[in-house]
């Protein structure tokens, strides 16, 4: 058997990363990769204990090991993600107040229109017998979208705001870190929040940029730096994760054929698409890792991170564990709703995911339509073509075939 190496950056291992999961998870459970020099906490029990654990795994560097992102400062660019207690408290709350659950449940009209608006024009070339692309005609368009929209972004900037923040989180080959094209990319978004953030101040609108203006706990409010830091999150955390979970929805449903038909029989039988979209969490979930600062030693099995060490949370390999998952390299939409409730994909404890409920109304009301819509879907699983970045999993394009209802 070949050295156990782990480079989360490799594209062959993105293609297929879970063989190497289970590897970690057999033989080093906290495994010290000594190239670059990190650790990864791969088993459910302990990536489960980490993301609830304060004091031992701290997010004051960051969430990822690209080397211009890992840094004290990665707080001015991921918001209260990128905070350990008090701060990371102090700040959620005040957010929290302004993304509220009433605003993103009084989203669904909206994302109803938006998601009508571009799969008609998909079910329009799919009556003359063609296909068309799941990802770049639908997937990749619609989360932008609500985001910016949520946001109050204009319509005429939301082709530009996604492109750019396609180029935040993809990665080149051999290139450990955020490439230049990225970079120049934030920076452009940045400035444009900036200017967002200015003419919300003149002209109040009824989206979240205006409301946390407002929002206030005690008399303590969000500085200017403070809000623009979220609104850059929700471009990266709030768009390309929810991007790939409807694709990778698509992808492994449409391989499986007899799931696939039950999905689809009944267009007003709402169970089987949430079992579909919880599974597509476990199974393959968009952000696969995440890094924390240890703050103390970590013992796993007698082996030790020290203090000060860079540590991955290998979430996509905690959803496949056998200890707490039943046969885990199926894609099972029978799965016992109480082994799904253990996924780990939206983190947990404090840094518990804030856009979870958003991104699961946008796949049920996306997946629901093309539900609706069509009898059923065929994936070109050949022809898919990847995504690559070292934190977020999924797919650039994914050409499909629809059978309209």
């Amino acid at each position: 058997m070949t050295a156990l190496t782990f480079d989360p950056y490799d594209y062959a291992f993105q293609d297929d990363p879970y063989p190497m999961y289970r590897r970690l998870r057999e033989e080093a459970p906290l495994h010290h990769e000594q190239e670059h020099d990190f650790w990864v906490l791969s088993r459910h029990r302990d990536v489960h204990r980490a993301v609830r654990t304060d004091g031992v795994f701290s997010n004051r560097m960051g969430v990822t090991l690209d080397a211009s992102a890992w840094t004290p400062y990665a707080h001015t660019t991921m918001s209260f993600l990128a905070m350990d207690p008090p701060e990371q408290t102090r700040l959620r709350k005040l957010v929290s107040k302004g993304f509220t659950p009433r605003r993103v449940a009084g989203l669904e009209s909206g994302i109803q229109r938006i998601t009508d608006h571009y799969l008609e024009e998909c079910l329009e070339r799919s009556r003359d017998g063609g296909g068309f692309d799941w990802v770049t005609d639908l997937a990749g368009k619609i989360p932008m979208d609500v985001i910016s929209e949520m946001l109050g972004v204009p319509e005429a900037d939301r082709d530009e705001v996604r492109r750019l923040a396609d180029l935040l989180v993809h990665r080149e080959p051999g290139l450990r870190d955020v490439p230049p094209a990225g970079i120049e990319a934030a920076m452009t978004l940045f400035g444009y929040y900036g200017d967002l953030l200015a003419e919300k101040k003149q002209h109040p609108a009824d989206d979240l940029a205006s409301a946390l203006l407002h929002v206030e706990d005690g008399g303590d409010r969000m500085s200017d730096r403070e809000i623009i830091a979220f609104l850059f999150l929700m471009v990266v955390a709030g768009n390309e994760t929810t991007t790939k979970l409807l694709g990778n929805a698509v992808f492994h449903l449409a391989a499986e054929p007899a799931q696939r038909d039950r999905v689809f029989a009944d267009p007003s039988d709402v169970a089987p698409v949430m079992a579909w979209i919880e599974e597509t969490l476990r199974y393959d979930t968009s952000t696969q890792l995440l890094a924390r600062l240890l703050v103390d030693d970590l013992t796993v099995d007698g082996v030790t991170a020290p203090e000060g060490a860079r540590l991955l949370l290998a979430l996509g390999a905690a959803n496949h564990d056998d200890e707490v998952f039943t046969d885990p390299a199926r894609f099972d939409l029978d799965r016992d709703p109480a082994e799904l409730a253990q996924s780990v994909s939206f983190g947990g404890g404090r840094h518990f995911c804030l856009g979870a409920n958003l991104a699961r109304l946008e796949s049920r009301v996306v997946l629901r339509t093309l539900v609706r819509r069509t009898r059923t879907i065929e994936a070109d699983h050949e022809r898919a073509v990847r995504f690559y970045s070292a934190n977020v999993r999924g797919f650039a394009e994914l050409p499909v075939r629809v059978e309209v209802r």
